[in-house]
C-alpha cells in the first residue's frame, strides 16, 4: 500500500469544531465510521484516511459558516461530490470535516439563447442532461462515471468527448467559490469571453478543493447534434490502432469520440456486457453532425483504418446500438475486474502528444507483460490520453510494490515524451511525487505561493497539490 502522509492533527481544534458544528447542523452532521470511510474514498486503491465528520451542506451561506468555524479552530475541510476520483483527492490525512455537496443539486437557470446553464455543484452529469433534454441542448463532458459537476470542475475532468468538446476548463464559463476566509469569490460573468484581469475561473478549476469550495457554476452547453454515428474497427495490434488515431487527427476528421480498447479489455467487456466483438485491439468512434455528414465521416474513417490493417469496420446511427456500445465502454473498469476475480484495480492515466501515443502505449503494454501483470488498457486516444488498469492482489505486499513501481515508470515515461503524469485523474495524493518532475520547482513553487496566499492556515484539502516543492 502506498505510504501516505499523516499530517499533524489539531486534536483540540477538531474536538471544539465538531461540538459547534454538530449542534448547528444536527441530523446533517454525521460521525458514523462507515460514512466517514466512504467519504475518505470509494474507488481509489490508496489507503483510506477518513475525516472526523461529514456535513451535508445545502446553501452557500452554510458553506461559509462551516468554513469560518473551521478556520477559527484551524480544522481541515475536504469537499466531497460523489467520490468517483481515483487519486485520493478526498482523503483526510490531517482529519477534519468532509463537506458533502450532494444536496446542493439545483439547476438554477437555463439560458437557451446563450447556450449556458447555472447550477449548484452537486448536480450530476446525467441529471443535468436529463433536465436539458427538451431544450435541444446538452453538456458534453463525459468522464464515464455519473460524477458531480462540482467535483468534475475541481479535478478538471474530461473523458470520452474531450477530443471534440474539450475538458472542464474549456466549459466552465464562471463560478462562485467560498474562500478559506469565508468570503465568496466570483470569478467571471456569463459572457463567453473576457479580458478582465486574471483567469480566476481556470485557477479554481483543477485546484482539487485546495483554493476554494465551489458552490455555483455557469457551464457552456452544446446543441444536440442532428445525427450521431458510432463506428467500430478491429486491429492486429495496439500500435496499428494508435497509428490510425494519429492519421485520423492529422487528416482533420471531426471526430467527437475515439476510444481504444486493447484485446484484454474487449475480452472483458464481451463477457460483462454480453457482446461479441473480435477480441483484438478495437477503436470505438463517434461522429456528430448532419445525417449525410456523419455517414461521410464514418466512411472516411473506415478508409483510414483500412490503411493500417483495420478490419470488421461497421457503423450505426441506431441510438440503441450506440448506447449499448458506449455503456459497455463505460463499464470497462468493472468488466476488467472479472479478468482476475478478487483482485483490486489500480487505475492510472497519462497523456502524451498524439504523435507519441503508439510508442507510449506499446511500451506500457510490453512493460506490464515483462512484469507479469494482467493490465487492460483503454484510452481517450484522440487527445493522447490512456489508462492502464493493474489487477492486483491487495494482500500481496510485493505485488503492490511492483505495481507502484510500474505506475512511477509510466509517469516518468510520459513526462520524458513531453507528456503529463495525469491527463484527467488529477494529482491528489497518488500523483503528487511526479508534479515537480513534470513542471519543475518554479512552477510548483508558484502553486505553493498561491496556496499560501489564499489559504495561509492550510485548511482546504491539505496534503494535496499546492505544497512547497520537496
Amino acid at each position: 500500500m502506498a505510504m501516505l502522509a499523516n499530517l499533524p492533527r489539531n486534536e483540540d481544534g477538531i474536538a471544539t469544531a465538531l461540538g459547534i458544528l454538530g449542534q448547528r447542523f444536527g441530523p446533517r452532521f454525521e460521525t458514523g465510521q462507515a460514512l466517514r470511510e466512504q467519504h475518505g474514498h470509494t474507488t481509489t486503491w490508496l489507503r483510506n484516511q477518513p475525516p472526523d465528520a461529514v456535513i451535508f451542506a445545502e446553501t452557500t451561506e452554510e458553506v461559509q459558516e462551516i468554513v469560518r468555524i473551521c478556520a477559527t479552530h484551524h480544522v481541515p475541510i475536504i469537499p466531497f461530490g460523489t467520490g468517483t476520483s481515483l487519486e485520493g483527492h478526498v482523503n483526510a490525512p490531517a482529519g477534519g470535516i468532509s463537506v458533502d455537496f450532494s444536496r446542493m443539486d439545483k439547476v438554477l437557470a437555463v439560458h437557451q439563447e446563450d447556450m449556458d446553464v447555472v447550477i449548484e455543484p452537486g448536480v450530476t452529469r446525467k441529471a443535468l442532461n436529463t433536465h436539458l433534454r427538451d431544450t435541444g441542448l446538452f453538456f458534453p463532458i463525459d468522464p464515464g462515471a455519473d460524477a458531480s459537476l462540482g467535483g468534475m470542475a475541481a479535478t478538471n475532468a474530461s473523458g470520452t468527448n474531450a477530443v471534440r468538446y474539450g475538458t472542464m476548463k474549456d466549459n466552465v464559463l464562471a463560478l462562485k467559490a467560498v474562500l478559506p476566509s469565508g468570503e465568496v469569490l466570483k470569478t467571471a460573468a456569463r459572457a463567453r469571453k473576457t479580458s478582465a484581469g486574471y483567469d480566476l475561473t481556470r485557477l479554481v478549476v483543477g485546484s482539487e478543493g485546495t483554493l476554494g469550495l465551489i458552490t455555483e457554476m455557469t457551464l457552456r452547453l452544446q446543441g444536440i447534434p442532428e445525427a450521431v454515428s458510432a463506428a467500430t474497427c478491429s486491429f492486429p495490434s495496439v500500435e496499428a490502432a494508435c497509428n490510425t488515431v494519429i492519421a485520423t487527427i492529422q487528416y482533420g476528421l471531426p471526430i467527437a469520440r475515439i476510444e481504444l480498447l486493447d484485446a484484454l479489455t474487449v475480452k472483458a467487456v464481451n463477457a460483462y456486457s454480453k457482446l461479441s466483438l473480435p477480441e483484438t485491439p478495437l477503436l470505438l468512434v463517434e461522429f456528430h453532425g448532419s445525417e449525410s455528414g456523419v455517414a461521410e465521416q464514418a466512411e472516411s474513417f473506415g478508409e483510414i483504418a483500412g490503411e493500417f490493417e483495420g478490419s470488421g469496420f461497421t457503423f450505426t446511427t441506431r441510438e440503441e446500438d450506440r448506447n449499448r456500445l458506449w455503456q459497455a465502454r463505460h463499464d470497462a473498469y468493472w468488466a476488467s475486474l472479472g479478468l482476475r476475480p478478487g483482485a483490486k484495480g489500480i487505475s492510472t492515466d497519462v497523456c502524451v502528444p498524439v504523435s507519441r501515443l503508439a510508442d507510449c502505449v506499446t511500451a506500457a503494454q510490453e512493460k506490464t507483460q515483462e512484469m507479469g501483470f494482467i493490465a487492460p488498457v483503454v484510452g481517450h486516444v484522440g487527445d493522447g490520453n490512456f489508462h492502464v488498469l493493474l489487477l492486483i492482489d491487495m494482500d500481496d505486499a510485493g505485488e503492490i510494490a511492483r505495481a507502484e513501481g510500474f505506475v512511477g515508470w509510466l509517469n516518468d515515461l510520459a513526462i520524458s515524451m513531453d507528456g503529463t503524469c495525469t491527463g484527467e485523474h488529477g494529482i491528489g495524493q497518488g500523483k503528487a511525487p511526479y508534479l515537480v518532475r513534470e513542471l519543475g520547482e518554479p512552477a510548483t513553487g508558484a502553486m505553493a505561493a498561491i496556496k499560501a496566499a489564499l489559504d495561509p492556515l492550510n485548511i482546504f484539502n491539505p496534503g494535496k497539490i499546492g505544497l512547497p516543492p520537496p
